[in-house]
């Protein structure tokens, strides 16, 4: 096959890959066109090279979609299944709106910056004032009910299966990030989310995506969808996603399913 990578970092272990670096797009439009497939294009180059230069890229269109955007995510699965999200408020960051958001969430409640990660941008409110403050700084209210939970769960999906699934436990007692203190733990993980994630991964179209989710009662939450995830505990684990991204474009790349692109060529 014939790959072009725009991260050199999330492709190792994928054998024959050039690299380019996203700003040379343009100037390379011509191998970039003969190529079976992208790999790891920045958000402002899927259009460009989906429609443009017609190459199939991964992730996928869907991924990057609703994977980089909450509100996007969030009304995908209003869409498909609603009851798997936490009661979520999408308004203009208005007075109005947040009064809104406290007579129908109450305190304490959760604002996220729709395009964040890592625990970044997300906050949890006790008070009027405070939401009022943090108002000033957003254009658009993303307000959600907070869940009381001591810990979440992170699913890692790569291609059309679960690579690996551990809880996070520790951070700051808000936050369950890695990135923000938490650990690990992959002890007695449920079947029920991860049959969720692979209904949602399959549905939605995405290819490459850590999915955050949360256990109220015995329910499942879907909270948020990275699609460039942290690969810490992958690594850790000895999970070569290269390998497995690989093994996943081989059996996807077939001239039926692309007909503006030309043949894949033999690896």
């Amino acid at each position: 096959m014939r790959l072009i990578s725009f991260d050199p970092y999330r492709t190792l272990g994928i054998r024959g890959v050039t690299h380019f670096k996203p700003e040379e797009m343009f100037r390379r439009r011509l191998d970039i066109a003969a190529a079976d497939w992208v790999l790891f294009p920045e958000e402002w180059q899927l259009n460009a090279l989906t429609y443009a230069l017609k190459v199939r890229v991964f992730p996928s269109v869907p991924s990057y979609r609703f994977g980089q955007d909450k509100v996007q995510f969030t009304r995908g699965l209003w869409a498909f299944c609603p009851e798997h999200l936490p009661e979520t408020l999408i308004l203009p960051a208005t007075p109005q709106a947040a009064e809104q958001a406290w007579e129908s969430l109450g305190f304490p409640l959760v604002v996220k910056v729709p395009r964040s990660s890592m625990g970044l941008g997300v906050h949890r409110i006790e008070t009027r004032r405070e939401l009022l403050a943090l108002m000033l700084k957003l254009e658009v209210l993303y307000a959600q009910e907070f869940l009381d939970i001591e810990r979440d769960l992170r699913v890692v999906w790569v291609g059309d299966q679960i690579v690996c699934a551990y809880w996070r436990t520790g951070g700051d007692g808000f936050h369950y990030n890695l990135a923000r203190g938490a650990e690990a733990d992959f002890m007695d993980i449920p079947d029920a989310p991860l049959n969720l994630v692979s209904r949602v991964a399959r549905h939605l179209g995405i290819d490459h995506g850590g999915f955050d989710l949360a256990e109220v009662q015995g329910h499942w939450y879907l909270i948020e969808l990275n699609t460039r995830f942290g690969n810490a505990v992958t690594n850790r684990l000895g999970i070569q996603l290269g390998p497995l991204m690989m093994s996943y474009l081989s059996g996807k790349t077939d001239q039926r399913n692309h007909p503006d692109h030309p043949p894949a060529r033999a690896a």
